[in-house]
Order: structure tokens, then C-alpha cells, then sequence
């Protein structure tokens, strides 16, 4: 039976060269999804959508280790992660970089801690 929980493109092994991870959730698209369909995590802070600029300072190329995961709330390495709220797809274990200091101080004002996923910072 298919699930029909939301879930981001597959990127395929022939642009793995290309692929960029989001800054905030770590999810990893080619930067032609980000500018199709913005971020399917934080969109609504990201505001990836449409904008190449945008999309260069909130996600990276350097990243280390891939996740697939499948089933977002049943899934450990989900929730060790902290990406079992999140959509289906491939996620990095590891990103280098810090998202801009306004999605920073838009999660502040939203009442929402950031940490970096670049492992600065122990849980």
C-alpha cells in the first residue's frame, strides 16, 4: 500500500556533484528543486523559492553522510536527527555553515532555538 505522507524529489546519482543541503533542516535536493519548490521543511523561513541568491546562503554543498529516510515518525535515526517532523527524503548527518542571520533572528522571534547542524553544538 503507498503512503501518502508529503516527501521531497529523490536526487539522482548522476547529479550528486550538484546536490545542496538546507542550512536549517538538512535535507539534500539539486538547487533546481530548492528554486522550484523552495525548502518542504522550512519554506516558510527559508523563502528559497524562486531565488538563486537565496539559495546559496541557505544551503551548502559541503556536507557529510546521507539519510534516507521513509517513515519520518517511526524512524530512530529520524528522531536522533531531529528530522522526524520533517518530510520524506535524503537528508545529510552533518552540514558545514550557519544559516544567515536573519532566518536566525526570524526563528528567535519566532520562539524557535536554533541549532546548527555542523555538530557545533551538543544536545
Amino acid at each position: 500500500m503507498a503512503s501518502t505522507a508529503p516527501s521531497a524529489p529523490i536526487p539522482s546519482q548522476a547529479r550528486s556533484k550538484n546536490l545542496r543541503a538546507c542550512l536549517l533542516c538538512s535535507i539534500i535536493q539539486t538547487p533546481i528543486d530548492f528554486r522550484r519548490n523552495g525548502c518542504p521543511n522550512c519554506e516558510d523561513i527559508m523563502q528559497m523559492k524562486g531565488s538563486p541568491d537565496r539559495i546559496q546562503a541557505c544551503t551548502t554543498t559541503h556536507f557529510d553522510g546521507t539519510i534516507a529516510v521513509t517513515d519520518p515518525e517511526k524512524s530512530w535515526v529520524a528522531r536522533w536527527q531531529r528530522t522526524n517532523k520533517y518530510v520524506r527524503g535524503v537528508y545529510a548527518i552533518t552540514v558545514k555553515g550557519r544559516v544567515p542571520d536573519d532566518v536566525e533572528q526570524e526563528l528567535e522571534v519566532q520562539g524557535i532555538k536554533y541549532r546548527p547542524r555542523d555538530q557545533t553544538e551538543v544536545d
